[in-house]
Order: C-alpha cells, then sequence, then structure tokens
C-alpha cells in the first residue's frame, strides 16, 4: 500500500475511531457506576476507590437477582438453539427442495416481518392463555424459536453453497434430512453463528414480550428485574449498573465462542476467491 493510499484512509480512519469512542464511552460509565457510591454518580467519571458493595449487593442483598438471570439463560439458550436448528431446515427447505409455489410463498413469508410485533400481543395473548401457557417460560419460549430474519439469512447462505455437493449426495442414496445434517450444517457454520448472535441478543434483551406475558416476579427476566432498581422517590443507580454490566457478560462469552466460525468462513471465502 503507497503512500498516497494511506493518506486518503486517514480521514475515514479518524472518523470510525471517535464514532467508536463515542459507542464504548456509554459502557465505561455503565462500568464505572457500578464501582461508585451513590454521592459519586453524576459527578466524577472515575470512583476515588473501587466499591463492590453493589456488585455483592444485587447477588445477595434484597434485590435477588440471581433468579432473573437464570430465567434470561434458560429462555435464551432454548430459544435460541429451537431458533437455530427450525430457521435452518426451512431456509434448507426453501433453498434446496423445489415445490410448486416456493417463490410466492417465501415472499408471503416474507411479508410478515412488515408487521410490527406489537400488533400481535391481544391474538397472542389470547392463543397463550388457551394454550395455558400464559405467564410461564414458553410464552417466550415457543415463538422466539421462529425467526423470519432467520429462515431470510440462512437460505441466502444455502443457496450459495454449490449444487453438485448436494447432487452428488443425492446420487449417492442420501436423502433431504441426511443432507441437511451431514453436509449442510457443517459447511454453514459461520452463517449459524452469525445468526445465534444476533437470536441470542434479541431474546437476551427481550422487555416488551416478558412485559406483557409474564406476571409472576418469579419468573421475571434481566429487563424486568431492573425495574427493581427505580425506586419510588430515586433511581439506584449504582446497582442498576451493577446488575446492567453482569448482565452483558453472557453477550461477550456467546460472541466469543461464535467468532471463531465466523473469522473462519471469512477465511474459507477468501481463499476460495
Amino acid at each position: 500500500m503507497n503512500e498516497g493510499t494511506l493518506k486518503s484512509k486517514l480521514p475515514v480512519t479518524a472518523v470510525m475511531l471517535i464514532a467508536g469512542v463515542f459507542m464504548i464511552v456509554p459502557f465505561l460509565w455503565m462500568i464505572s457506576t457500578s464501582f461508585q457510591t451513590p454521592t459519586e454518580v453524576f459527578k466524577t467519571w472515575l470512583p476515588a476507590k473501587l466499591d463492590w458493595s453493589s456488585h455483592k449487593r444485587i447477588w445477595t442483598g434484597s434485590y435477588n437477582f440471581l433468579p432473573y438471570y437464570l430465567n434470561s439463560i434458560k429462555i435464551a439458550v432454548i430459544a435460541t438453539a429451537g431458533a437455530v436448528f427450525l430457521s435452518a431446515l426451512a431456509a434448507y427447505g426453501f433453498a434446496r427442495t423445489e415445490f410448486r409455489g416456493r417463490g410466492a410463498m417465501f415472499l408471503l413469508y416474507l411479508s410478515m416481518m412488515m408487521i410490527p410485533p406489537q400488533v400481535i400481543f391481544v391474538p397472542k395473548f389470547i392463543l397463550f392463555n388457551w394454550m395455558h401457557i400464559y405467564n410461564t417460560h414458553w410464552a417466550l419460549i415457543l415463538p422466539g424459536m421462529f425467526s423470519i430474519f432467520g429462515v431470510f439469512m440462512l437460505r441466502q447462505f444455502f443457496m450459495g453453497i454449490p449444487r453438485e455437493i448436494t447432487e452428488s449426495a443425492f446420487l449417492d442414496g442420501a436423502g433431504h434430512f441426511t443432507i441437511f445434517l451431514r453436509l449442510v450444517l457443517p459447511l454453514a457454520k459461520p452463517a449459524l453463528a452469525t445468526f445465534a448472535i444476533i437470536d441470542f441478543s434479541w431474546q437476551w434483551n427481550d422487555y416488551e414480550n416478558a412485559l406483557v406475558f409474564l406476571q409472576s416476579p418469579k419468573l421475571y427476566t434481566i429487563p424486568l428485574g431492573l425495574q427493581n432498581f427505580i425506586l419510588e422517590n430515586n433511581v439506584d443507580y449504582n446497582g442498576m449498573m451493577a446488575a446492567s454490566s453482569a448482565a452483558i457478560i453472557p453477550m461477550i462469552v456467546i460472541f466469543l465462542v461464535g467468532q471463531k466460525y465466523i473469522i473462519q468462513g471469512i477465511s474459507s471465502s477468501a481463499v476460495k476467491g
């Protein structure tokens, strides 16, 4: 890369650096506030000394944040695993099987993305009440297993897999389910990891559905549990930021685990190119 190219990229790099700093500032403030005393909030960026009392209090104090944490892990893990598998299965059907009206059905399926989720809260409430799953975690898990975005995303990836691979498997006597499990899924690890990270973040941060379909406090997830820090006359910012800091740990773990497959996919694509 010559000197002229470096100079031309310098302004863009500077803008991206500034944007990155602005994006990370709220996270730094969150972590800093979690270690401050109540009198230091909004007065200083850095605590005079690290105060671990807020972090201890959210796990051992009256807030008892652990049940909310476990509820969120349960819902997010089961819903994400189901969404990845079912979306991949449906995407394979739209990408690799021939049937009449496939294109029209796929377009109709995609059109459902234009319907705001808030519009179907009442029908979902009536359905869940009839199924006796209202005020249970299944009211969040079952709908979370079906993702229109996931089907669209994985279908586009599956269509990029050479047909010669699946056709040769058909000639060897393999069926669709065998090809899907043994050939397509291993090749689709980068796309599956990407979708899993995105879907897990959606399930982990879901507030509206939990607010509407969960009534019992013992079933609350982290977004609902954070409301406990909003007191009658003030807000416990230290406790809220400590809980929020703990809440992002699973997101970081999922990203670190999944990024390996994403990088492998990018590297393999570069080599093929």
